[in-house]
């Protein structure tokens, strides 16, 4: 056996005892947190947003060793925004920590119950889901706003950032458990694996003794090899490709804020618009306005050739353009004749994430709503609007394009599940 072997076999040893452990101390944790409550889990959470605040030179100081090593290797500009914790990102993370903690505990809350002739009572009670896995890519906030929902929502969790965060995430780490030790909580209900091997992450997603379910937060590409090797249920979406519908009776001034600010709130985020549908019969009126505010601000247009005879200096937009989450200043458009065709190219080409169409007619609404199958679907607003903190969540831990148990923003309840419980005085089956 050559060195060069024997140390991949002692590495992956090395990665495959400290998930166990990681599994086995959140496992037990878990257990401790299904008792825990409201009062301490609001404790915890307030002090984890005075200690964030307190400590952000520090914060920011780990967080700028990430940035450089990030920038020395390349990294696009829009993962760059998302992995700057800068003063109004730390100030929105203490937002939300404090958000949560004033929420009502969702845990052991009773729903309506039925008697059954025999006379026991049958009901459903709200409980954590046990231990959540979290595997996210360039977004150190993610840390916080993750803790804090699964504990709020009394589960554990262990978080695997990205190697581009990881000096922040630790960081981090050691904030959430001075917060969970200040409220007597265990400090192994939150844990950061403390490593970058991405063996780790193989372990992680095979423990299925220790974690229920996987919540996975980064790239296509992250998600796709998660969902392909994954034994612990994944609750995911892979993209966001996000579309706008500007239908014939809509109002063209509504209409150009909504768009303009759907495509370039944020280039970054899932949410954004990354596909323009306009009805042919208001076309004219609208793209050309719209194409160059957008063009002002440097978003390189991809369109259609009815798009292009109204805005020339669009490129020709091809077939991958209509599949693509650019997340970027690249918009594809289209010139549709109807609702009908808006809705089919959406059923074809959308991620199922986050659709909007803007009109004023209360049908057209209304069909669009109920027919175009994704996870979030508005009226007269932007899509980057998708987003846990703008729903009222308080912040989220990912947006969910499943089809069972949680779709869109998920917050506390989507990381809670129901069980039976049922009352008697001594009923017997006969």
């Amino acid at each position: 056996m050559t060195s060069t072997t024997a140390t991949a076999i002692t590495a992956a040893s090395t990665n495959h005892q400290d998930m166990q452990q990681l599994g086995k101390q959140a496992r037990q944790a878990a257990r401790l947190m299904r008792n825990a409550s409201g009062q301490a889990k609001a404790v915890a959470l307030r002090a984890m947003a005075s200690r964030l605040l307190e400590q952000k030179q520090t914060l920011q100081a780990e967080n700028a060793r990430d940035l450089a090593t990030a920038q020395a290797n390349g990294l696009e500009p829009a993962l760059l925004d998302r992995l700057k914790l800068s003063d109004k990102a730390l100030d929105t993370m203490a937002k939300g920590l404090l958000q949560i903690a004033d929420m009502p505990d969702p845990i052991g809350g009773i729903g309506p119950s039925t008697v059954r002739p025999n006379g026991m009572r049958v009901a459903q009670m709200r409980v954590p889901l046990g231990v959540i896995g979290i595997i996210y890519e360039s977004r150190p906030n993610v840390t916080i706003d993750a803790a804090a929902l699964c504990l709020k929502s009394g589960n554990a969790t262990i978080l695997r950032g990205g190697s581009e965060a990881f000096h922040s995430n630790v960081a981090l780490g050691h904030i959430i458990s001075q917060g969970l030790a200040d409220a007597g909580l265990p400090v192994n209900a939150v844990q950061v694996v403390g490593t970058t091997d991405r063996a780790a992450v193989g372990e992680m997603i095979t423990l299925t003794d220790y974690i229920d379910v996987i919540v996975p937060r980064g790239g296509k590409g992250l998600i796709a090899r998660l969902a392909a090797d994954a034994k612990v249920p994944l609750l995911k979406h892979l993209d966001g490709n996000c579309h706008i519908y500007v239908d014939t009776d809509a109002d063209l001034d509504k209409a150009h804020d909504i768009a303009f600010n759907a495509k370039t709130y944020r280039y970054g985020i899932c949410g954004a618009m990354e596909t323009l549908l306009v009805h042919a019969s208001i076309a004219a009126r609208f793209l050309p306005r719209l194409a160059d505010a957008l063009i002002a601000k440097g978003v390189e247009l991809r369109g259609c050739e009815r798009t292009r005879a109204l805005v020339p200096s669009a490129l020709p937009a091809v077939e991958a353009d209509w599949e693509t989450e650019f997340l970027a200043p690249i918009l594809a458009i289209r010139v549709v004749d109807s609702l009908d065709e808006a809705m089919d190219h959406i059923a074809r080409y959308s991620s199922e994430h986050t659709e909007s169409i803007v009109t004023e007619s209360l049908q057209a609404a209304r069909r669009f709503q109920r027919e175009v199958d994704s996870s979030s679907v508005y009226v007269n607003l932007p899509t980057c609007f998708a987003d846990g903190f703008e729903y009222g969540l308080g912040a989220e831990i990912g947006i969910s394009t499943n089809r069972l148990h949680a779709r869109g923003p998920v917050g506390l309840e989507g990381l809670t599940m129901l069980k039976w419980v049922l009352d008697g005085d001594g009923q017997l089956r006969g």
